[in-house]
């Protein structure tokens, strides 16, 4: 009789358990949280292992593939859940659109932020007898044999604050130019099923293109959460002051330049495409803008501007 209550409780638990489970709150959250965490994972990971190889375990396009690769992990792992934004810059963005809630960006901020810290965390585990050997034993955020950066991104001797800002903006306003690109329907969408693989090169191209001033972070939670990590891990304080005291740039101006690369190609293309009718929509007529090869009539002035049209 006793053992029946147990069961009978312990189901009631589970029950409880996947009722709040399938809440889409709790799924969001958790798929959130768990894409941000292998992404930050795949790109710390391949951080610490250039850093500490001294450059024999890799090189700088190894810390842009990594990124890049582990985003491309990120958006399978979470795409059709969340979304896998991965970034509280798009996140901040899809609110300024309209196609994300107000109420939901706590929620999407704070996976995000949790995620990436937890994932500085595993690097910090994984890694922590090579840091250790690396700088022997000596955390520090600049110098010769400096590891902070190893988990948040500090900008070059050379940078000043506004010039470091300005490649934030622009870095961030790249990312969601092209992201809103790759979802416009009406243009030249990624296929479906390929999203992961045409955002993770995406990063991967900042990367390797606008990488150096900064570290290209063009993520408020994936730059904060890593820091915060490493001030309690042994680096201290010294991390907000970095920089002269750096650490607010790549929170503030991917917002700022992820809401202006969107509303750029808002204005420049996705509200120029041309409005047809619902039966043209039925059709399949009015998808695209090109006009295939087969379809120009010689001798008049019309422009094909395409080979094919895919629907």
């Amino acid at each position: 009789m006793l053992e029946e209550g147990k069961a009978e409780e312990l189901s009631r638990a589970r029950g409880r358990f996947m009722c709040c489970v399938r809440k889409k709150h709790v799924r969001v959250g958790l798929a959130e949280t768990l894409s941000t965490f292998v992404m930050m994972v795949f790109g710390l990971g391949s951080v610490a292992q250039v850093v500490t190889g001294g450059g024999l375990f890799g090189d700088y396009l190894s810390i842009n593939l990594g990124f890049g690769l582990g985003v491309a992990m990120g958006v399978h792992i979470g795409g059709k859940v969340s979304g896998a934004h991965m970034n509280a810059a798009v996140s901040f963005t899809m609110c300024v659109l309209g196609r994300l809630g107000w109420k939901m960006l706590p929620l999407y901020v704070a996976a995000q932020l949790l995620g990436s810290f937890f994932a500085a965390g595993t690097v910090f585990i994984l890694y922590y007898d090579a840091i250790y050997h690396y700088c022997e034993g000596n955390f520090t955020v600049s110098g010769p044999k400096a590891t902070a950066g190893i988990f948040a991104t500090y900008p070059a001797p050379y940078i000043p604050i506004h010039a470091g800002f300005l490649d934030q903006v622009l870095g961030t306003a790249m990312l969601l130019l092209c992201l809103t690109a790759l979802a416009d329907q009406r243009n030249q969408p990624a296929p479906s099923g390929g999203e992961p693989v045409a955002v993770g090169a995406l990063v991967l191209l900042i990367g390797v293109s606008m990488g150096s001033n900064s570290g290209y972070a063009i993520n408020p939670t994936r730059d904060l959460g890593p820091r915060v990590f490493t001030a309690f891990a042994g680096w201290g304080s010294e991390v907000f002051r970095a920089g002269n005291a750096w650490w607010w740039v790549p929170v503030v101006a991917p917002l700022v330049g992820g809401v202006t690369g969107a509303l750029i190609y808002k204005a420049l293309v996705e509200l120029l495409h041309p409005v047809h009718t619902d039966k043209e929509l039925e059709h399949g007529e009015g998808s695209s803008e090109c006009v295939p090869l087969d379809q120009c009539k010689k001798g008049t002035a019309e422009v094909c501007v395409c080979e094919s049209s895919t629907h």
